[in-house]
């Protein structure tokens, strides 16, 4: 399982300012995240020659054409949702620890919030679920049509099999809106208490407002190339520890899972760790996906972090805030600084590893946990090492 293990590095991040309306295209974002990245790195855009696009915005060609890339070598789609920004580092460690590629940009752009308008017509129609023939059959009928309606369900038998409560929903919300009042490139910023969130209007029992995540417009890129290469970059390395994706039983049919309170993370995490040969006890700072606050919680249980079950009291409890034992999305997340498809939470990982964490800079970071999740339980994972 080490076959990956410190081969390849995160050399350069890059983000946009996140926003309601950010007045250009999604093509325009996802450039100007790009190049910070690139700049970042210290290398140069002739250098890029492998891309990794996300699961929405800009595809292989419209880079090409307006980077000026001359020689790609290397270039896939992964198309899992949420999970795809993590799942991103698993493949552009493979091409440039193989020599396929020299230097990987991994890149997500999308205007979530001034196209909602669109994107909520379509969902309403069952226009991106009913592409998957199962949902489209027996969950879109019974008038189950965006994620907070899917995700409820699992969410709902947590409760009901471990007494996890809404409060306990709560307490991750209030974390997260905690760490993004440190953020500069945060949107919510008004502080939250957990009556707060208590009060919030009901959106799909046992979802709350406060539960869910942003829509937002921005976009966020990295760049991977070899650990060998990194050490004579800009920046001290960040290595690619151990990275791992999976994917749950009946994938497109949430009803139809055996255990509706498991992800694919729980496949994939134990296979990270072993690559990185390290323990969720080694884990300094975790980004972890955070579309609806019981996916965190699940999150944190199938890790290890917390067995099966005691996800709710460990995040009640303050261990995942700035003080606590395991600080969690120390940018806010995308419940409360933006929502980006997650590759904000790799940007975040890198920094906290640097040091460059600012007020919300966890003590000591040296090892950094990212996640993804996406579409109906696709899990993605990858352990971070600053040198």
């Amino acid at each position: 399982m080490s076959g990956l293990k410190d081969k390849a590095a995160i050399v350069g991040i890059g983000e946009t300012e996140y926003s309601r309306d950010a007045g250009v295209s999604v093509l325009s974002l996802t450039l100007q995240a790009a190049v910070r990245a690139v700049e970042d790195s210290g290398l140069s855009i002739k250098d890029i020659d492998g891309l990794i696009p996300g699961f929405t915005g800009p595809q292989v060609d419209d880079f090409i054409s307006n980077l000026g890339l001359r020689d790609l070598r290397y270039a896939t789609a992964i198309q899992m949702g949420g999970a795809s920004a993590t799942a991103s580092l698993q493949s552009a460690a493979m091409a440039v620890s193989s020599g396929i590629a020299n230097a990987v940009l991994c890149y997500i752009g999308w205007k979530g919030s001034s196209e909602a308008r669109f994107s909520r017509r379509s969902a309403s129609a069952g226009g991106g679920a009913a592409t998957m023939s199962v949902i489209g059959n027996f969950e879109l009928p019974y008038g189950s049509f965006v994620p907070a309606q899917f995700y409820a369900h699992m969410a709902r038998r947590h409760m009901h099999e471990y007494g996890t409560t809404s409060r306990q929903f709560g307490a991750v919300a209030v974390a997260m809106r905690k760490h993004a009042i440190l953020n500069p490139k945060a949107i919510m910023k008004k502080p939250m208490t957990i009556e707060d969130h208590q009060n919030s209007r009901m959106i799909a029992d046992p979802f709350r407002l406060f539960d869910c995540c942003q829509e937002t417009d921005g976009a966020a890129a990295v760049v991977v190339t070899t650990a060998a290469r990194a050490r004579d970059l800009k920046h001290h390395p960040v290595n690619i520890m151990g990275v791992a994706e999976g994917h749950p039983d009946s994938p497109n049919y949430i009803a139809g899972r055996p255990v509706l309170t498991e992800l694919g993370l729980k496949k994939a995490a134990p296979r990270a760790f072993a690559m990185a040969g390290i323990t969720p006890n080694d884990i300094d700072v975790a980004e972890v996906y955070d579309c609806f606050t019981y996916i965190v919680i699940a999150q944190l249980e199938d890790i290890g972090f917390c067995n099966k079950g005691e996800g709710g009291p460990f995040v009640e409890s303050g261990r995942i805030e700035l003080a606590g034992e395991l600080p969690v999305n120390t940018h806010g997340g995308l419940l409360s600084q933006a929502h980006v498809g997650g590759m904000n939470h790799i940007v975040e990982a890198v920094r906290q590893l640097r040091g460059d964490g600012g007020l919300a800079q966890v003590r000591d970071a040296k090892i950094a946990l990212v996640t993804g999740y996406g579409d109906f339980g696709d899990g993605s994972i990858a352990i971070l090492g600053g040198e």
